[in-house]
């Protein structure tokens, strides 16, 4: 498909900066079949029934921002994938006056070899040293905002906190699941007394989340690989809770673009383990989920493509219009979407 078949015009007051206080306070568009409902975050208890599952993806982001030097070039490096305990593929900025072999010095005894450039342009880092490399980040690296917030601000330590999930536990993303943003134990309490489930697996988010689509076509889009896990038992148990009735409602676009990875022709989620780069456009069937909670993505790119392969171009389209002009808030600190084919 076309490209620019998913554009919109998006007024730049719309991108949000911070997020909403409190989390559940943020507004909530109900996209039903062809009906659109304004309503709140906190409102989810009355807008799912019980049997229902919430998938979320308890991945916790690293300060994988660095800011360098190799001689007197400055170098900056977003790691966007791990491929060993040391080795970490990164987007550099100012990456032609890198080589292979360089050394690129972060500052408080952090430092890494550049070691090959893949045919995406991106470079493998090898960190040295014998310390883990989470606590050379904890030292060296800051919170990666998206380009769309960090070009307005810079991180503060506000972020550090406001960019995690309730549910971030598994170390490794780079981009915060950010429809998960919006939960609170109060609202997690309330869910559950209304015998609303949840379940959660991870998903390393990389930041290639964020890269444009340069293609004119959807065929010629690659997506960078991320890397996942679903655990057995919480295959047996999501599957178990759609034989029983319910439905799997994925908090998230990682969470959906996993679950669907591990699903088979048959309907059946099975244990998974590893990378995925699944691609998911207008005319994809989808196998897991019954529903999707997310936030409002940007023009032309994958994850509005996604959604519109959920509910269909045309209709997200006129929900996307109808959220502008309401004055909803945009992308990964704004407001969110309830889908509900």
């Amino acid at each position: 498909m076309r490209v620019d078949l998913f554009d919109f015009d998006l007024p730049p007051e719309r991108i949000a900066l911070r997020p909403a206080e409190p989390r559940d306070a943020a507004r909530l568009l109900l996209l039903e079949g062809d009906q659109i409902e304004d309503a709140r975050v906190r409102d989810l208890p009355d807008l799912l029934r019980a049997g229902d599952i919430l998938v979320f993806n308890d991945t916790r982001v690293i300060p994988a921002q660095l800011e360098g030097r190799r001689g007197e070039a400055r170098i900056g490096a977003t790691l966007h994938k791990r491929e060993g305990p040391r080795r970490w593929i990164a987007f550099v900025r100012n990456a032609k006056r890198v080589r292979d072999g360089d050394r690129i010095e972060f500052g408080a005894g952090v430092s890494a070899i550049a070691s090959a450039r893949l045919a995406d342009g991106s470079i493998i880092l090898d960190f040295e040293g014998e310390e883990p490399v989470e606590l050379l980040l904890e030292r060296a690296g800051r919170m990666p905002l998206p380009p769309y917030i960090a070009g307005k601000r810079a991180a503060d330590a506000r972020d550090a906190e406001d960019y995690q999930t309730m549910f971030a536990r598994e170390e490794g993303a780079v981009a915060a699941p950010t429809a998960a943003l919006h939960f609170t134990p109060g609202l997690m309490a309330a869910l559950e007394a209304r015998g609303i489930g949840h379940a959660t697996l991870t998903l390393h988010v990389g930041a290639g989340t964020f890269l444009p689509v340069k293609a004119e076509d959807t065929e010629d889009h690659r997506m960078h690989a991320e890397w996942g896990r679903i655990d057995p038992a919480t295959a047996n148990r999501l599957n178990a809770a759609r034989a029983a009735g319910g439905r799997l409602i994925a908090v998230g676009t990682t969470s959906l673009r996993l679950l669907e990875s591990a699903t088979g022709e048959d309907g059946i989620i099975r244990p998974f383990e590893g990378d995925t780069a699944i691609f998911i456009t207008p005319g994809y069937r989808f196998r897991a989920i019954d529903g999707l909670m997310t936030n409002f993505h940007l023009p032309r790119s994958t994850l509005f493509m996604l959604v519109s392969a959920l509910m269909g171009r045309e209709r997200m389209q006129a929900a996307y219009a109808h959220a502008i002009q309401a004055g909803y808030r945009f992308y990964s600190y704004g407001d969110a979407s309830l889908l509900l084919p």
